[in-house]
């Protein structure tokens, strides 16, 4: 339960309203400090992880090694499983006991069918749980609430081409009809009269199925059946850097020796898969990737786990790892003459911050990440000093008969962000709405509706 704070004047804001909030930040946040974990007597995994490639792959493991250093072990290091894309990551207790956490990575379906049967404690996913399987698993608790669904990086799914490719951007329609078949041959994009090989993750991929429901579904599509699957995201990457007819789809940290492409989505303009772009899920093929533990009967590690993975230290590894941390930077916007007149004038004379606040979907609530978001945001203005009269909200959404009321309704998104973070004593400068401006995805869907309802954070 948080702790309300006192109020306080302008005066005494910078140092007393400053100190108290960061008290109720380090109090409200458990994220640095751990206490000795237990281990099994019969020395048997003390925690097994299953689901996505993207995560199990290199970050899953990271995340792991970074826990056991916080805990204290030594000797730490990774042994391949009992079969491909399987790892243990071990480590040895100051007593001389073995610690051991297991990851799989086949798949984020498999890492919530793991934890139906009760083979794995934690599961994996680069994609959001579907219906579905949250009623599968409603005996382990709500796993679409908040202590459930923990976000723990952004990825951008990069369309990558081999180098010599000299296409430079693709629409979201237009991947569609390459992954369908319906465009085979590179001459239907302006290109060299040559066949296009396709190249995708496997069924059981969370970074196929965030590119069927981001590109084949949103166009009524199906992936062509000449397409060459893959489990692995390095072999992927791979083989399309090695293929000059190639096209493939994977996680950012896997472009490797491939070129990525640009992507526009509806009206918005064409966005290469960059840091920024990705951090404010802006870019049209941006992803979360998560961990999910069952709420009502979680272990002490897949808990320590999860605090870990959202500490600044579990960020700082996300970053190293080659996904998008979630930690908050503000940044440059470069003043266009495309932009409305409101907006130029913060590019002009303030910085936007790396996070936008989203909503569930057909609620005025802040999503999970919105929620943790908060707690974030707050510690860096406090860190700033910008609690007092620095800050802007500027709301955006989709399209209304009205514009009027697109306007307003913006606006309402940016006061329910401002109702949340001025009961922990933030001031504002200003709260705006810009309507259906700046579009960041297509509006004839309901997933790019949601994602241009967003709140956005300018600080002087």
């Amino acid at each position: 339960m948080s702790r309300a704070l006192p109020a306080c004047d302008q005066s005494t804001w910078s140092s007393t309203c400053a100190a108290l909030l960061l008290a109720f930040i380090c109090y409200a946040l458990p994220w640095s400090v751990f206490a000795a974990l237990p281990i099994p007597a019969d020395n048997s995994s003390v925690l097994r992880i299953q689901g996505s490639n993207t995560i199990g792959a290199t970050l899953g493991p990271a995340l792991v090694r970074g826990l056991f250093e916080e805990q204290g072990l030594s000797a730490i290091r990774i042994e391949a499983g009992a079969a491909d894309n399987e790892q243990k990551i071990i480590g040895t207790r100051s007593d001389g006991r073995r610690v051991t956490i297991e990851v799989a990575a086949h798949g984020s379906s498999t890492g919530f069918t793991a934890l139906q049967d009760g083979s794995a404690e934690l599961a994996a996913s680069s994609r959001p749980i579907k219906a579905s399987e949250a009623s599968a698993l409603a005996v382990l608790g709500d796993l679409q609430s908040r202590d459930a669904e923990q976000i723990i990086a952004i990825d951008g799914l990069a369309i990558i081409l081999h180098p010599s490719n000299p296409l430079g951007a693709l629409r979201i329609d237009q991947l569609a009809q390459i992954f369908s078949g319906e465009l085979h041959n590179w001459a239907q994009l302006g290109g060299k009269n040559e066949p296009i090989t396709l190249y995708a993750r496997d069924d059981n991929s969370g970074t196929y199925d965030t590119f069927k429901e981001l590109v084949l579904s949103a166009n009524a599509a199906t992936l062509a059946a000449n397409a060459r699957r893959f489990e692995s995201s390095e072999q992927l990457s791979d083989s399309v850097s090695r293929d000059p007819n190639g096209i493939g789809f994977i996680g950012l940290p896997y472009i490797r020796q491939a070129k990525a492409v640009a992507i526009a989505a509806g009206e918005s303009q064409a966005m290469p898969p960059s840091t920024t772009l990705i951090a404010t899920e802006d870019y049209p093929l941006s992803r979360r990737l998560f961990l999910y533990i069952p709420p009502d009967s979680p272990t002490p590690w897949a808990k320590a786990l999860v605090g870990f993975a959202q500490s600044p230290r579990g960020q700082a590894i996300v970053a190293q790892s080659g996904f998008i941390a979630q930690t908050v930077q503000a940044i440059k916007v470069a003043p266009d003459s495309s932009m409305p007149e409101a907006y130029q004038t913060l590019a002009r004379e303030a910085q936007r911050l790396s996070l936008n606040f989203r909503f569930q979907h057909g609620s005025a609530v802040l999503d999970n990440k919105a929620q943790r978001d908060l707690e974030r945001l707050l510690a860096y203005l406090t860190a700033q000093d910008k609690l007092y009269r620095k800050v802007v909200l500027m709301g955006f959404g989709d399209p209304k008969a009205d514009p009027a009321r697109a306007e307003l309704l913006s606006k309402l998104r940016a006061m329910a962000v401002r109702r949340e973070l001025a009961r922990h004593g933030v001031i504002f400068r200003q709260i705006s709405g810009l309507g259906d401006e700046l579009p960041v995805a297509a509006n004839n869907a309901d997933d790019g509706r949601i994602k241009n309802r967003r709140v956005e954070v300018w600080v002087y």
